[in-house]
């Protein structure tokens, strides 16, 4: 095998990794700036796991680069323990802890913003829900879709963007759909059918239509993106629902190798590919860290909530043996579906 064939093998999965490792400092960096804002302070900051490759012990903080490239942390004082010190984390007012409870995960969905922005802003037109021509081989014309429909829900689901638009048909469970689209400013209610496609031994509707492109301007670029953010949120919510009314099984789920595996794929693919795959991921970590669950950043914001509520304080050590159990559970959650993904490279 050559040099060049390793280096196209190889360089895919370090951009892959590179960018979780951004992830993760992006929301590691929104805790510490918000703890620095609110006075707390900050014992370490360090970026990946493990043995220490680099430190630097600061004035009132010190930093680390850690020899594996998964992972980081933002130790604050008092954060798992009650503490003296009056800027511990643990001592400063239930607002304050707020906001630095969820600067990390507001720091991802800022970070999938900004790609989004990004992606938008080097597409040639910005996209609309507006039909613009069929394919020559289209059967959706035959139930009534015509050339010049807006497109505005789909199975029920408001469509907002093409993204809702790929969402809904690949959640359909055949190849026919209930579509509503406004045509001559009247809405019309459709009955389409669709040819379908295999994909991963799963068979999924054919999109055999174009959708109108506007031209570009700053302010249908930036509304395009907030409509498509909202529709990439949507995604996670629905892939969640998903799972837990059982439509997926955990061969769906994808932990970290395979969502190196996904992001790799889609770098040697295009540039667009790889900008949507990232957006989709900071915005799921992003989300994800506010679910309720112990261990997760939106565990600790429920507690703060109740706390600011009721006027009482959670006892360190259940909230500490809360977490530590939910941790716990998390990360043998991790360990099946990475043996999972695993198995899926075999």
């Amino acid at each position: 095998m050559s040099l060049i064939s390793i280096w196209n093998t190889v360089y895919p999965i370090l951009i892959a990794i590179l960018f979780f490792e951004l992830i993760i400092i992006i929301h590691e960096g929104g805790h510490f700036i918000a703890a620095r804002l609110m006075k707390v302070k900050v014992n370490e900051f360090a970026i990946g796991m493990g043995p220490k490759l680099i430190y630097h012990k600061g004035e009132n903080t010190d930093f680390s680069l850690r020899a594996i490239p998964f992972g980081g942390f933002c130790a604050m004082e008092g954060e798992d323990e009650d503490s003296d010190d009056e800027n511990a984390f643990v001592n400063k007012k239930v607002w304050q802890r707020i906001i630095v409870v969820v600067a990390g995960a507001l720091m991802n969905l800022l970070l999938g913003f900004i790609i989004i922005v990004i992606m938008t802003a080097s597409a040639n037109l910005v996209g609309t829900t507006q039909i613009a021509k069929f394919d020559d081989d289209a059967v959706s014309p035959e139930s009534g879709l015509a050339v010049g429909d807006y497109i505005k829900s789909v199975d029920g689901m408001r469509i907002y963007t093409s993204n809702d638009l790929s969402t809904a048909f690949t959640r359909s469970d055949d190849s026919t759909v209930d579509m509503t689209v406004l045509r001559d400013g009247k809405e019309e209610k459709l009955n389409v059918v669709f040819d379908t496609e295999e994909f991963e031994g799963k068979n999924y509707i054919k999109m055999d239509f174009w959708l109108v492109g506007n031209k570009k301007t700053v302010g249908n670029v930036l509304k395009h993106s907030a409509a498509e953010f909202v529709s990439y949120a949507k995604m996670v919510f629905l892939s969640v629902h998903d799972i837990i009314v059982g439509k997926y099984g955990l061969s769906d789920v994808s932990g970290p190798v395979g969502a190196v595996t996904v992001v790799s794929s889609a770098v040697k693919t295009s540039m667009n590919s790889m900008l949507r795959i990232m957006a989709l991921l900071t915005i799921n970590v992003g989300l994800f860290n506010l679910f309720p669950i112990p261990a997760l950043d939106g565990w600790r914001l429920f507690v703060l909530i109740a706390e600011g509520i009721t006027r009482k304080k959670l006892p360190s050590k259940a909230e500490y043996a809360i977490n530590a159990a939910g941790l716990i559970a998390l990360l043998a959650f991790m360990c099946v579906v990475t043996f999972s993904d695993i198995t899926k490279l075999f």
